[in-house]
């Protein structure tokens, strides 16, 4: 399984915590909210490749969570994690939008096993690519190219290269790009923005002359849709 972004919504913090370490160890970002309402933003501030949604949620319940997510045009795959397990709240869940189901007490191994194969099913339903300008995405193969030449990015430099590409000509301050392009464990004060545009550029934009991603000194940076011409 590729590295992926799990968006963990369990209102029981030290279970929360447990399965964002264990998507952690196996090399995943992992975010967790506590509440269905906090999920909701969440997932409209940033592109997750999976959601693991509890049911027993306060404030709204993780089956209101699912249907307002599906309403609001977030297609990520969507497990249902809850200690009830019978057949009508199984098929609340499913018809509210989840793709799978797993009930509590589980083993970790399983959960990782089915969130690889809705995390396969979300890289279908993804738009194929992103264009702006002469720069291309395809975050299924997460390939890059510059016009007709491919560009080998790293991992990390291509969730940020998406985040600038979802919001093009859209000055982002560092904070919206840790959120979008990793999660919370990391630390806001880190220079890891700098570091990573540094590498993207020299990738993308001086080996061709460009100057597509931008510093606005004091705001933040953005890419520009006309290459930076």
């Amino acid at each position: 399984m590729e590295p992926v972004r799990i968006l963990v919504v369990e209102d029981e913090r030290k279970l929360g915590d447990l399965l964002a370490r264990g998507l952690r160890e196996e090399g995943h970002a992992a975010d967790v909210a506590t509440e269905g309402e906090q999920a909701l933003w969440m997932a409209q501030a940033a592109p997750f490749d999976a959601i693991v949604l509890d049911v027993m949620l306060p404030g709204i319940d993780g089956f209101e969570t699912c249907r307002r997510l599906r309403e609001d045009g977030i297609t990520t795959p969507i497990l249902v994690l809850t200690a009830r397990d019978s057949l009508p709240d199984r098929i609340a869940g499913l018809d509210g939008g989840a793709d799978d189901y797993v009930a509590k007490p589980f083993e970790i191994a399983e959960l990782l096993a089915r969130l690889r194969a809705l995390a396969r099913r979300g890289e279908v339903r993804r738009s194929p690519s992103l264009e702006v300008g002469t720069l291309r995405i395809d975050p299924a193969t997460r390939k890059v190219w510059r016009g007709e030449t491919e560009v080998e990015v790293s991992s990390k430099g291509f969730a940020l290269l998406e985040v600038f590409m979802r919001n093009p000509d859209v000055v982002l301050d560092r904070l919206e790009l840790l959120e979008g392009a990793w999660d919370n464990s990391y630390e806001n004060r880190s220079n890891v923005i700098a570091v990573h545009i540094h590498q993207l550029r020299d990738k993308i934009d001086r080996p061709f002359g460009l100057a597509s991603i931008e510093t606005m000194r004091g705001i933040g940076y953005r890419l520009r849709s006309d290459d930076g011409k």
